[in-house]
């Protein structure tokens, strides 16, 4: 027998590891908001939600471009419940009001209590979370215990019992639904703001802001509060469509916008009350643009959440 001492060895040029290992140096690294547009653009559930609510923005900001009726005139009794016509492709309400011109109309009321709710929103809640969360000790404390305090009241519960106060009573309208709102919904944002600065007060260049000369209160708005903002911005995300709903259940149950305000939680109600056994199609027609609103910016928070999640970025 004889042996085969053969060895068989790949030949060199056919493993160039400096090709291999070669990096790009001359590229500056991505940083956590230029990866999540990077990421962002790539998703289409993100593209679709941002398109829906740019066009929901367009609505509410310019309804005379969609709708040439106005929503209380030519309301006629003799056109109750009537079937979509030429002009009027939703039909009419139990007044004879035309559908298509109210639900346009109402956009811009849901989204405005919306978007004002989410800014009074951040105020108090990253306002508090973020000094709760940096300085600790009996502040911690206080804002926590006074956070836990109206985190226990139920939002349409609370808001049931605070808009029935004569203040409220005689002062119905956009600004006093966002006070209502506003005051039982900042414990959620105040939690995640606190959560989010106590993981990033520790970090190494808030340790070197402080030994360059920085106040505590600098390094906290310069350093800590930008670098803690992927959660808040998340969370403000989801809950818009959150404060949407809330605001048209307060209307549905009569204790919101008065019906001088267009709103799809007004006639959604008014519907439920002289329409859904006759005429359900007319309640249907606000319900769908309460529901695309809402599920748009729903997947719009999804999208952002993953693209600002830590652990699916790429290292």
């Amino acid at each position: 027998m004889t042996s085969n001492n053969n060895h068989f060895v790949a030949p060199i040029d056919e493993t160039p590891l400096l090709a291999t290992d070669t990096v790009k140096t001359d590229q500056a690294p991505l940083s956590l908001w230029s990866d999540a547009w990077r990421k962002l653009r790539r998703r289409p559930l993100f593209i679709i939600s941002a398109l829906l609510i740019l066009a929901l923005a367009v609505v509410a900001l310019f309804p005379g471009i969609f709708s040439s009726v106005a929503p209380n005139d030519g309301c006629l009794l003799s056109n109750s419940e009537g079937r979509p016509t030429a002009g009027h492709p939703f039909g009419f309400t139990f007044q004879g009001c035309d559908i298509y011109s109210r639900v346009i109309h109402g956009t811009q009321a849901s989204l405005s209590v919306g978007l004002l709710s989410v800014l009074c929103v951040l105020v108090i809640g990253v306002t508090v979370g973020a000094l709760a969360g940096y300085y600790g000790g009996w502040i911690d404390s206080v804002l926590a215990r006074l956070g836990d305090i109206f985190f226990a009241l139920p939002l349409i519960l609370g808001a049931l019992v605070i808009t029935q106060l004569p203040f409220f009573r005689e002062n119905r309208g956009v600004w006093s639904v966002v006070f209502v709102i506003s005051l039982l919904a900042w414990p959620q944002m105040a939690r995640i703001t606190r959560g989010a600065v106590i993981e990033v007060r520790n970090a190494d260049f808030v340790t070197a802001a402080r030994s360059l000369g920085v106040s505590k209160f600098g390094a906290l708005v310069r350093h800590v509060l930008p670098n803690a903002l992927a959660p808040i911005i998340v969370l403000a995300t989801l809950e818009l469509g959150v404060f949407i709903v809330a605001e048209a259940t307060l209307s549905f149950l009569g204790i919101g916008l008065p019906q001088s305000i267009m709103s799809w939680g007004n006639d959604i109600g008014a519907a439920a009350q002289s329409s859904v056994r006759t005429q359900p199609e007319i309640l249907l027609y606000p319900a769908a643009a309460l529901s695309i609103t809402v599920l748009s910016f729903i997947m719009l928070g999804d999208a952002v959440r993953d693209a600002l999640d830590p652990k699916s970025r790429q290292r």
